[in-house]
């Protein structure tokens, strides 16, 4: 049995100011071009399907016509809320369109989906597990201690009773211990959204969303696919693809990574100004591609993000590299901030106010702190 294993869409994206649903558009639509061709029997989609909770009426047409595509190829779909997605928002209509071959996960309440399949080597089972937080399995679980996102994920697999003598699939959004971020990430503070990835032993592929780079963790079938599309300039140098997965008979996993590409290309480009603007640099530019610019010219180039758009339409940052900006530590000591997490840049605070810094109980006292405000949403 085939599945095409995709993730973190995040349709109805802006970057630096430009929308990209038409490169979503475009990436999703040959996403069905390769789930015909491929012929596979499900599109299993890890999450993060939206950009935001409350996602614009425009976004939400290019999933229906996404998934209305994929239902009338009879393509089977399995998807479930990330942590950008409203459970109950993606959970909304989820029996009706299962009618069609589309599952939705439900909003979890200690229960998952679990689909179950057929094919000649005997029966495979798909099982659902949305983007949880210790609070939410918490609230299904009251009765057992639930700390961190480890015993948060950790449980909710013990209770999906899995069959281990049945070949057994889950789709996930989660973040295992390992994985390498990219900076369109959203980060929690401290590493605490960490899962080991032990706890999917039971399942002979897992098929996670959330990071945005391909990558296996562990055994190659704890698998991320990454995003279809570049969501920012760390990711310029990767090449974006989505995975085929065929299971065969028990213990029998083949994977192959399909190469997708985009309606603009997101690229870095550096020089001076007069080299950048040259005929014979652009002329071998695709200057279409969303573009991020370094200039090395010493002094600042008046109007220069709006001078450099009349060649390179969709410029979307400008940056300089000159003895300026490698003296201005201000800058530097800016940008370091904006790494750094809470829990760091709050360490930096108190040992400026005490002159040394926090012991370890103080450290995971205020990790705690931080993650329940994340939780309640005030962070």
């Amino acid at each position: 049995m085939k599945f095409l294993h995709v993730s973190d869409l995040h349709i109805g994206k802006r970057l630096n100011g430009f929308s990209l649903l038409e490169d979503q558009k475009h990436i999703l639509g040959q996403i069905t071009e390769i789930a015909v061709r491929e012929e596979v029997d499900g599109v299993l989609l890890a999450g993060d399907l939206y950009d935001k909770q409350v996602p614009a009426a425009e976004a939400v047409t290019v999933l229906d016509e996404f998934l209305t595509g994929l239902a009338e190829k009879k393509i089977k779909v399995f998807a479930i809320a990330g942590n950008h997605d409203s459970s109950e928002r993606i959970a909304f209509g989820a029996q009706l369109m299962s009618g069609r071959g589309v599952y939705f996960t439900p909003v979890y309440d200690g229960k998952t989906a679990c689909i179950e399949l057929s094919d000649g080597w005997g029966k495979i089972c798909v099982h659902l597990l949305p983007f949880v937080k210790p609070a939410t399995v918490r609230h299904a679980f009251p009765e057992e201690e639930i700390e961190s996102y480890q015993d948060a994920v950790a449980h909710a697999v013990s209770h999906m009773q899995v069959d281990t003598r049945v070949r057994n699939v889950l789709v996930c959004h989660q973040f295992v211990t390992g994985a390498s971020r990219c900076e369109s990430e959203e980060v929690t503070v401290g590493g605490l959204d960490n899962v080991d990835a032990a706890v999917f032993d039971c399942f002979d592929y897992v098929a996670l969303g959330h990071i945005h780079s391909p990558q296996h963790i562990g055994r190659e079938t704890v698998c991320y696919c990454g995003t279809p599309l570049k969501y920012s300039f760390s990711e310029a140098e990767q090449e974006k693809s989505v995975t085929l997965v065929e299971l065969r008979e028990k213990g029998t996993v083949e994977l192959r990574k399909i190469s997708l590409v985009p309606l603009h290309d997101m690229r870095k480009i550096r020089g001076s100004y007069l080299e950048v603007t040259a005929r014979p640099f652009y002329e071998n530019t695709n200057t279409r591609d969303y573009l991020g610019v370094t200039l090395t010219d010493e002094e600042d180039v008046p109007d220069g993000l709006q001078k450099l758009r009349t060649i390179y339409p969709n410029l979307m940052s400008l940056e300089y590299d000159n003895r300026r900006t490698r003296e201005n530590q201000t800058i530097l000591e800016a940008q370091e901030v904006e790494r750094k997490t809470e829990l760091e840049l709050f360490g930096d605070f108190y040992a400026l106010q005490n002159n040394s810094p926090m012991e370890k109980e103080q450290e995971e006292l205020v990790r705690q702190l931080i993650e329940e405000l994340k939780e309640k949403g005030t962070v």
